[in-house]
């Protein structure tokens, strides 16, 4: 049977519909038929009022709905027999609606554990940690890694572990004193961060895996003989060469990731790459993905990350969405290009083009005074009955609109224009795509916007 998609909408949105269908596939838009209703903004419709006026061609399979549209769906798919939905707000997204860019079949799946650092735990009262801990791991974290101070001592350390796990969490201590590990591990840490020559003749009364380190970075000389020193006892271990920060021997200590896995292509390895979200001036996303990707590829199966300076604060949330982005491209031998579009934050994956001469065309056919605004990588557009402005200065653009606007703007809608040109002046900046009334798309940290009342 061949899906016949019905298309419905109203004289103002009627044109930029058509315009959107004319870019599908012939196979795709000869699938669909349009009825555009008797109202001028579509936004406008309720699900009662559509019933009135539907009229369905016998082939109708589905009826695609304006965004907007209030009321429920479920009593027009009783009296018409054919599934109602509601389709994008955004016309532009309509193809992607329509299956022309399908999600990928099983995406989701992952490989690498994610162990989550809390910096100068010691520090923190118990509430405090505790929420710390379980933010982390809403946030995507598999382990919480205990990390204690450099000069050790730390006398609660199995409190704070006892805490942690009653709070059904999985947790590892990140220390070389022996003093916090073993109560750590008596109290249930899961994991030692990190062993070497130090502190290594300890680790086979633990009973749990630890994460093996050269004594110094780059001492792969040092890294092999604590590996076979903690071999011979039957101690469980990851192995983690250490990867260096960019300007310190970066490109070396990944070579180093390399050589281990040859020397060891069945052992179990761990990266921290926190040592370059936190020292690097840059959005931690980006760097997350790589190193994730590297992970993926030489099958390191666990990372180390925390996200203490500010550009790196959602690192432990980008590394659950690359952990799935970086498993799927490796898994099916395929660049990690419109598979996911949650890291892609500071910009859009896309942006539109807009039509001046179909603003100016919505301008003639507008009877209300609302005002529509849109933006372009060139200019803001304000569009009001009779009158389709533009500039690139959101202050022009108001002064403009003050000046034709049919009566004087109270306070309150002052505020919300200047608030909506705020949101398109963001997004002609960093190249995002704009829509009244719609958050901007910020990827993972897109936040919910509330509604004009």
């Amino acid at each position: 049977m061949n899906d016949h998609i019905h298309l419905v909408t109203g004289k103002l949105a009627e044109p930029m519909l058509r315009r959107v269908l004319e870019q599908l596939p012939d196979a795709t838009r000869r699938t669909c038929s349009v009825q555009v209703l008797p109202i001028t903004v579509a936004a406008l419709m309720t699900t009662k009022w559509i019933r009135r006026h539907l009229e369905l061609p016998e082939s109708t399979s589905r009826v695609v709905l304006p965004g907007y549209t209030s009321g429920p769906l479920e009593p027009l798919a009783a009296e018409f027999g054919v599934p109602f939905e509601r389709g994008p707000r955004d016309l532009h997204q309509l193809p992607e609606f329509l299956g022309e860019a399908p999600a990928p079949i099983e995406y989701g799946d992952y490989s690498i554990e994610i162990l989550a650092e809390i910096n100068h735990a010691p520090r923190l009262d118990p509430k405090t940690l505790v929420q710390t801990a379980l933010s982390l791991r809403e946030a995507g974290a598999d382990i919480i890694d205990i990390g204690c101070e450099p000069e050790g001592g730390w006398t609660g350390v199995g409190d704070a572990v006892r805490r942690l796990r009653d709070a059904g969490l999985r947790v590892s201590i990140d220390s070389f004193d022996p003093a916090e590990i073993a109560p750590a591990v008596r109290a249930g840490a899961e994991l030692v961060l990190s062993v070497q020559r130090q502190n290594r003749e300890q680790a086979a009364d633990w009973g749990c895996p630890v994460v093996v380190i050269p004594d110094l970075p780059g001492d792969l000389e040092s890294l092999d003989d604590n590996i076979a020193y903690l071999a011979r006892r039957d101690v469980p271990l990851r192995i983690d060469p250490i990867v260096e920060p960019i300007g310190c021997g970066f490109a070396a200590s990944l070579q180093r990731y390399l050589q281990v896995r040859a020397r060891y292509p069945d052992a179990e390895m761990l990266m921290g790459i926190g040592n370059l979200t936190e020292m690097t001036d840059v959005d931690s996303a980006g760097v997350n993905v790589l190193l994730l990707g590297f992970c993926q590829e030489l099958q390191i199966r666990s990372v180390l990350t925390t996200q203490v300076i500010n550009w790196a604060r959602s690192a432990v949330a980008e590394c659950h969405a690359a952990r799935q982005l970086v498993h799927f491209a490796a898994r099916h031998r395929t660049p990690p290009k419109h598979l996911d579009a949650r890291l892609v934050m500071l910009r859009d994956t896309a942006t539109r083009d807009i039509a001046p001469a179909a603003l100016d065309e919505l301008a003639k056919a507008i009877r209300d005074h609302h005002v529509r605004l849109f933006a372009d990588d060139r200019q803001l557009h304000a569009v009001i009955r009779g009158h389709h402005l533009a500039d690139d200065n959101p202050m022009q653009l108001f002064q403009k609109l003050l000046a034709v606007y049919p009566r004087p703007l109270d306070p309150a809608h002052a505020f919300y224009l200047g608030y909506e040109l705020a949101k398109a002046t963001t997004a002609q900046t960093l190249g995002k795509r704009y829509e009244q009334d719609e958050p901007l798309d910020w990827g993972l940290l897109t936040r919910p916007e509330a509604k004009r009342k």
